[in-house]
Protein backbone atom coordinates (compact mmCIF):
# COMPACT_ATOMS: atom_id res chain seq x y z
CA UNK A 1 0.00 0.00 0.00
CA UNK A 2 1.06 3.48 -0.26
CA UNK A 3 1.96 5.23 3.32
CA UNK A 4 2.62 8.42 1.22
CA UNK A 5 -0.03 10.87 2.00
CA UNK A 6 -2.14 8.50 4.44
CA UNK A 7 -3.02 8.42 7.91
CA UNK A 8 -2.30 6.52 10.03
CA UNK A 9 -3.04 5.43 14.05
CA UNK A 10 -0.33 4.36 16.44
CA UNK A 11 -1.40 3.20 19.45
CA UNK A 12 1.18 3.25 22.57
CA UNK A 13 2.64 6.17 20.69
CA UNK A 14 4.24 7.56 23.36
CA UNK A 15 8.03 5.39 23.87
CA UNK A 16 9.60 2.45 22.79
CA UNK A 17 8.19 0.86 19.68
CA UNK A 18 5.41 2.77 19.54
CA UNK A 19 6.87 6.03 19.14
CA UNK A 20 9.50 4.00 16.93
CA UNK A 21 6.51 3.26 14.71
CA UNK A 22 5.32 6.30 14.70
CA UNK A 23 8.30 7.87 13.45
CA UNK A 24 8.68 5.28 10.67
CA UNK A 25 5.53 6.35 9.20
CA UNK A 26 6.21 10.01 9.62
CA UNK A 27 9.48 9.58 7.67
CA UNK A 28 7.29 7.62 4.82
CA UNK A 29 5.13 10.46 4.20
CA UNK A 30 1.87 9.81 6.46
CA UNK A 31 0.12 11.55 8.50
CA UNK A 32 0.41 10.15 12.11
CA UNK A 33 -2.06 9.98 15.30
CA UNK A 34 0.04 9.48 18.20
CA UNK A 35 -2.42 7.34 20.69
CA UNK A 36 -1.76 6.85 24.56
CA UNK A 37 -3.70 6.85 28.31
CA UNK A 38 -1.90 10.11 28.93
CA UNK A 39 -1.70 12.55 25.36
CA UNK A 40 0.59 14.72 27.25
CA UNK A 41 3.15 12.19 27.27
CA UNK A 42 3.40 12.48 23.20
CA UNK A 43 6.63 14.83 22.92
CA UNK A 44 6.93 14.45 19.02
CA UNK A 45 5.19 17.67 17.61
CA UNK A 46 4.90 15.87 14.46
CA UNK A 47 1.89 13.52 15.89
CA UNK A 48 -1.48 14.62 16.54
CA UNK A 49 -1.88 13.34 20.28
CA UNK A 50 -4.64 11.24 20.85
CA UNK A 51 -6.22 10.54 24.35
CA UNK A 52 -6.65 6.12 24.17
CA UNK A 53 -7.06 3.76 26.42
CA UNK A 54 -7.59 0.53 24.19
CA UNK A 55 -9.32 -1.13 27.36
CA UNK A 56 -11.80 1.73 27.62
CA UNK A 57 -14.90 1.38 25.16
CA UNK A 58 -16.30 5.08 24.75
CA UNK A 59 -12.06 6.15 24.59
CA UNK A 60 -12.06 3.50 21.57
CA UNK A 61 -15.30 4.67 19.76
CA UNK A 62 -14.27 8.45 20.51
CA UNK A 63 -10.73 7.94 18.63
CA UNK A 64 -12.76 6.07 15.87
CA UNK A 65 -15.01 8.83 15.19
CA UNK A 66 -12.45 11.67 15.15
CA UNK A 67 -9.58 9.71 13.75
CA UNK A 68 -12.27 8.75 10.57
CA UNK A 69 -9.38 9.40 7.49
CA UNK A 70 -6.98 6.64 8.74
CA UNK A 71 -6.27 3.97 6.26
CA UNK A 72 -3.22 2.39 8.95
CA UNK A 73 -4.40 1.58 12.30
CA UNK A 74 -1.37 -0.07 14.28
CA UNK A 75 -1.95 -1.85 17.59
CA UNK A 76 1.04 -1.31 19.48
CA UNK A 77 0.08 -1.03 23.15
CA UNK A 78 0.20 -3.84 25.54
CA UNK A 79 1.33 -4.97 28.93
CA UNK A 80 3.42 -7.36 30.63
CA UNK A 81 2.79 -8.38 33.88
CA UNK A 82 5.53 -11.46 33.92
CA UNK A 83 3.14 -13.75 35.88
CA UNK A 84 3.58 -17.90 35.95
CA UNK A 85 0.56 -19.39 35.94
CA UNK A 86 0.57 -21.08 39.51
CA UNK A 87 1.90 -17.87 40.59
CA UNK A 88 0.58 -15.89 43.20
CA UNK A 89 -1.41 -13.13 41.41
CA UNK A 90 -1.62 -14.74 38.00
CA UNK A 91 -5.16 -14.58 37.55
CA UNK A 92 -5.60 -10.70 37.78
CA UNK A 93 -2.42 -10.61 35.66
CA UNK A 94 -3.57 -13.20 32.65
CA UNK A 95 -6.82 -10.69 32.98
CA UNK A 96 -4.73 -7.13 32.67
CA UNK A 97 -3.06 -9.06 30.02
CA UNK A 98 -6.04 -10.20 27.97
CA UNK A 99 -7.95 -7.20 28.51
CA UNK A 100 -4.99 -5.12 27.03
CA UNK A 101 -3.47 -7.37 24.61
CA UNK A 102 -6.11 -9.36 23.40
CA UNK A 103 -9.35 -7.17 23.95
CA UNK A 104 -7.77 -4.06 23.09
CA UNK A 105 -6.51 -5.29 19.61
CA UNK A 106 -10.32 -6.82 19.24
CA UNK A 107 -11.82 -3.49 20.18
CA UNK A 108 -9.80 -1.56 18.03
CA UNK A 109 -10.37 -3.63 15.20
CA UNK A 110 -13.94 -3.50 15.65
CA UNK A 111 -14.28 -0.13 15.71
CA UNK A 112 -11.97 0.91 13.00
CA UNK A 113 -12.53 -2.17 9.96
CA UNK A 114 -15.38 -0.32 8.53
CA UNK A 115 -13.26 3.36 8.72
CA UNK A 116 -10.44 1.13 6.85
CA UNK A 117 -13.20 -0.43 4.26
CA UNK A 118 -14.53 3.39 3.70
CA UNK A 119 -10.96 4.79 3.47
CA UNK A 120 -10.07 2.23 0.56
CA UNK A 121 -9.13 -1.44 2.98
CA UNK A 122 -5.86 -0.22 3.85
CA UNK A 123 -3.95 -1.57 7.01
CA UNK A 124 -4.34 -3.26 10.27
CA UNK A 125 -1.20 -4.18 12.00
CA UNK A 126 -0.66 -6.24 15.18
CA UNK A 127 2.23 -6.28 17.50
CA UNK A 128 2.48 -9.68 18.57
CA UNK A 129 5.23 -11.96 19.94
CA UNK A 130 8.08 -14.52 19.81
CA UNK A 131 6.07 -15.34 22.69
CA UNK A 132 2.50 -15.70 20.03
CA UNK A 133 4.37 -19.19 19.06
CA UNK A 134 6.02 -20.58 22.53
CA UNK A 135 5.09 -20.28 26.14
CA UNK A 136 7.77 -19.67 28.52
CA UNK A 137 6.63 -20.20 32.91
CA UNK A 138 7.85 -17.15 33.74
CA UNK A 139 5.79 -14.84 31.71
CA UNK A 140 3.36 -17.55 30.80
CA UNK A 141 0.28 -14.78 31.55
CA UNK A 142 1.83 -13.00 28.91
CA UNK A 143 2.51 -15.20 26.56
CA UNK A 144 -1.43 -16.57 26.87
CA UNK A 145 -2.56 -13.00 25.61
CA UNK A 146 -0.07 -13.07 22.88
CA UNK A 147 -0.78 -16.63 21.46
CA UNK A 148 -4.80 -15.36 21.65
CA UNK A 149 -3.97 -12.06 19.57
CA UNK A 150 -2.14 -13.86 17.08
CA UNK A 151 -5.15 -16.17 16.93
CA UNK A 152 -7.54 -12.99 16.33
CA UNK A 153 -5.14 -11.37 13.90
CA UNK A 154 -5.17 -14.61 11.59
CA UNK A 155 -9.24 -14.48 11.74
CA UNK A 156 -8.99 -11.05 11.10
CA UNK A 157 -6.88 -11.39 7.83
CA UNK A 158 -9.45 -13.64 7.06
CA UNK A 159 -12.64 -11.35 7.80
CA UNK A 160 -11.08 -8.04 6.44
CA UNK A 161 -9.41 -9.58 3.04
CA UNK A 162 -12.65 -9.27 0.90
CA UNK A 163 -12.79 -5.35 1.72
CA UNK A 164 -9.15 -4.78 0.78
CA UNK A 165 -7.32 -4.40 4.43
CA UNK A 166 -4.12 -5.64 4.77
CA UNK A 167 -3.80 -7.17 8.24
CA UNK A 168 -0.03 -7.66 9.33
CA UNK A 169 1.17 -9.67 12.23
CA UNK A 170 4.20 -8.91 13.58
CA UNK A 171 6.32 -11.28 15.83
CA UNK A 172 9.67 -9.91 17.82
CA UNK A 173 12.01 -11.87 20.36
CA UNK A 174 13.13 -9.35 22.99
CA UNK A 175 12.87 -5.57 21.64
CA UNK A 176 14.96 -2.96 23.18
CA UNK A 177 12.54 -0.69 25.08
CA UNK A 178 11.53 -0.27 28.62
CA UNK A 179 9.89 -3.77 28.83
CA UNK A 180 12.72 -5.52 28.50
CA UNK A 181 15.08 -3.20 30.54
CA UNK A 182 15.82 -6.45 32.61
CA UNK A 183 16.85 -8.30 29.95
CA UNK A 184 20.87 -9.01 29.06
CA UNK A 185 20.35 -11.27 26.50
CA UNK A 186 20.25 -10.17 22.52
CA UNK A 187 17.86 -7.20 21.69
CA UNK A 188 16.68 -5.76 17.98
CA UNK A 189 16.41 -2.18 18.32
CA UNK A 190 12.52 -0.50 18.05
CA UNK A 191 13.92 1.39 14.58
CA UNK A 192 14.83 -2.67 13.16
CA UNK A 193 11.27 -3.49 13.69
CA UNK A 194 9.41 -0.22 12.98
CA UNK A 195 11.19 -0.04 9.67
CA UNK A 196 10.39 -3.92 9.39
CA UNK A 197 6.53 -3.00 9.59
CA UNK A 198 6.84 -0.19 6.99
CA UNK A 199 8.57 -2.31 4.58
CA UNK A 200 5.75 -4.83 5.18
CA UNK A 201 3.30 -2.44 4.22
CA UNK A 202 4.73 -1.04 1.09
CA UNK A 203 4.98 -4.70 -0.37
CA UNK A 204 1.74 -6.08 1.32
CA UNK A 205 3.70 -8.76 3.04
CA UNK A 206 0.92 -9.94 5.86
CA UNK A 207 3.86 -11.19 8.41
CA UNK A 208 6.70 -10.09 9.70
CA UNK A 209 9.60 -12.01 11.70
CA UNK A 210 11.62 -8.95 13.12
CA UNK A 211 14.37 -10.93 14.23
CA UNK A 212 16.29 -14.08 14.29
CA UNK A 213 14.64 -15.91 17.71
CA UNK A 214 11.14 -15.26 15.88
CA UNK A 215 12.49 -16.60 12.72
CA UNK A 216 14.09 -20.02 14.42
CA UNK A 217 10.89 -20.22 16.65
CA UNK A 218 8.00 -20.27 13.91
CA UNK A 219 9.98 -22.52 12.01
CA UNK A 220 10.63 -24.91 14.72
CA UNK A 221 6.65 -25.40 15.89
CA UNK A 222 6.52 -29.01 13.99
CA UNK A 223 8.75 -30.11 16.19
CA UNK A 224 8.30 -27.92 19.16
CA UNK A 225 8.42 -30.33 22.09
CA UNK A 226 11.72 -31.87 21.12
CA UNK A 227 13.38 -28.76 19.49
CA UNK A 228 12.21 -25.75 22.00
CA UNK A 229 10.70 -27.26 25.45
CA UNK A 230 13.35 -28.74 26.46
CA UNK A 231 15.92 -26.13 27.21
CA UNK A 232 12.72 -23.68 28.62
CA UNK A 233 12.51 -26.96 30.97
CA UNK A 234 15.74 -26.65 31.71
CA UNK A 235 15.81 -23.56 32.59
CA UNK A 236 12.88 -23.40 34.46
CA UNK A 237 14.38 -26.28 36.51
CA UNK A 238 17.44 -24.29 37.35
CA UNK A 239 15.31 -21.62 38.50
CA UNK A 240 13.36 -23.39 40.47
CA UNK A 241 15.90 -25.19 42.26
CA UNK A 242 18.05 -21.93 42.73
CA UNK A 243 15.03 -20.38 44.57
CA UNK A 244 14.91 -23.02 47.30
Amino acid sequence: MKIEGAAGLVTGANRGLGAAIAQALLDSGATVYGAARDPGSITDDRLIPVRLDVTNDDQVSDAARRCDEVSIVVNNAGILRSSASLADGAVEAARAEMETNFFGSMRMARAFAPILRENGGGALVNVLSVLSFISMPQGATYSASKSAAWSLTNALRIELRQQGTLVVAVHAGFIDTDMAAGVSGEKVSPEAVAHQIVTALANDAEEVLADPTSEMVKASLPNDLTTLYPALQAQWDAEMAGSK
